[in-house]
C-alpha cells in the first residue's frame, strides 16, 4: 500500500511519514523549500498551489491512501485552493483522502462543537479552512476531514517554542488566559490520522486532546514539564487586547473517540 503525505516536511506531516513506514507501508511524501531528513520516504517538492504540479505528482506516485497535512496560515492558495487541488486529484486517481482541518474553522459563540456542527470562521485562516472542508466535500464524499486543535510535542512544536522565549525573555507578547483549546499531542493527532486513512469511515471527524486548557494553563505545563519557571511567563486576557479570532473553541471528539483505537490525550496528561 503507497501512501501520499502532502506537507510531509511539517511538524505533524513528518511524524504521519514516520509512523506510516514504521507500519510498512510504502511512503512518498511532500515538502516545500528544504527537504526534510526522514530517511526511507520517497520526498518530491511540491507547490500545493499549482494544481499541475499536483496531477502530475500525484499520477506518478499512485497512492493508496493520501493525507493531506499541508496549510500555510497566511495563504489562501496554499490552504483553500491547493486542499482543493489535492482532493481533486485524490478522487481523480481514486484514493482515499484524509483532510487535516483545524477548529479556526469555528468562532468561538457555542464554545463547544461536535462534528455536525457547521463552520462559522471569524479569521481569514478560518475561513480557507472552512472553503478546503466544502472543496473536499464536493469532490470526495467517502473522504475523512479531520479538525484538530493545538499540536504539541516534545519540545518542536511552534507553541512550545514560543513558552521557552517568553521564559527566557526573547520574545515579547503573552500568553492568553481566555483563549481556550484541546491541544493534543503529535503522536496521538498523527496515529488517529493513520488509523482513519486505514478504515472506511468517512466524514467529519474531531480529533483533539481530551482537556481544554488556556493557552496560558498550556505554557504553565509545558514550563513545569521543561524545568522553566512557570512565574516569570507573561499573561494577558486576549479579549482586551482587541485581536481578532475566536476565544473558547472546544472539540467535542466523543462521536470520534468512540470510532477509534487510538488514544487522545489532554495536555495534563501528556505534559505532566
Amino acid at each position: 500500500m503507497v501512501v501520499l503525505v502532502v506537507g510531509g516536511s511539517g511538524f505533524l506531516g513528518s511524524e504521519v511519514v514516520r509512523q506510516s513506514l514504521a507500519a510498512g507501508r510504502r511512503v512518498a511524501a511532500t515538502y516545500g523549500t528544504r527537504r526534510p531528513d526522514v530517511a526511507g520516504a520517497a520526498w518530491s517538492a511540491l507547490d500545493v498551489r499549482d494544481r499541475r504540479q499536483v496531477a502530475d505528482l500525484v499520477t506518478a506516485v499512485k497512492p493508496d491512501l493520501v493525507i493531506n497535512t499541508s496549510y500555510r496560515q497566511d495563504d489562501w492558495e496554499s490552504t483553500a485552493d491547493g486542499a482543493a487541488h489535492v482532493g481533486i486529484t485524490a478522487a481523480a486517481v481514486g484514493a482515499r483522502l484524509v483532510h487535516v482541518s483545524s477548529d479556526a474553522v469555528f468562532s468561538g459563540t457555542a464554545v463547544r462543537y461536535d462534528e455536525t456542527a457547521a463552520p462559522d470562521p471569524v479569521t481569514p485562516y478560518g475561513a480557507a479552512k472552512a472553503a478546503a472542508e466544502t472543496a473536499i466535500k464536493a469532490v470526495s464524499p467517502a473522504a475523512v476531514i479531520a479538525r484538530t486543535s493545538l499540536i504539541i510535542g516534545d519540545g518542536g512544536s511552534s507553541h512550545e517554542r514560543r513558552v521557552h522565549a517568553l521564559a527566557a525573555g526573547e520574545a515579547a507578547g503573552a500568553l492568553f488566559t481566555d483563549d481556550v483549546r484541546c491541544p493534543v499531542h503529535v503522536r496521538d493527532l498523527a496515529a488517529a490520522l493513520v488509523e482513519l486513512a486505514s478504515s472506511d469511515h468517512a466524514g467529519v471527524h474531531h480529533v483533539a486532546g481530551a482537556d481544554a486548557v488556556s493557552r496560558y494553563d498550556l505554557g504553565i505545563l509545558i514550563a513545569r514539564r521543561d524545568g522553566l519557571d512557570p512565574a516569570v511567563l507573561p499573561f494577558a486576557r486576549k479579549s482586551d487586547t482587541g485581536l481578532p479570532g475566536p476565544l473558547d473553541v472546544r472539540l467535542d471528539c466523543t462521536a470520534t473517540r468512540a470510532r477509534l483505537r487510538t488514544t487522545l490525550r489532554g495536555a495534563r496528561e501528556f505534559l505532566n
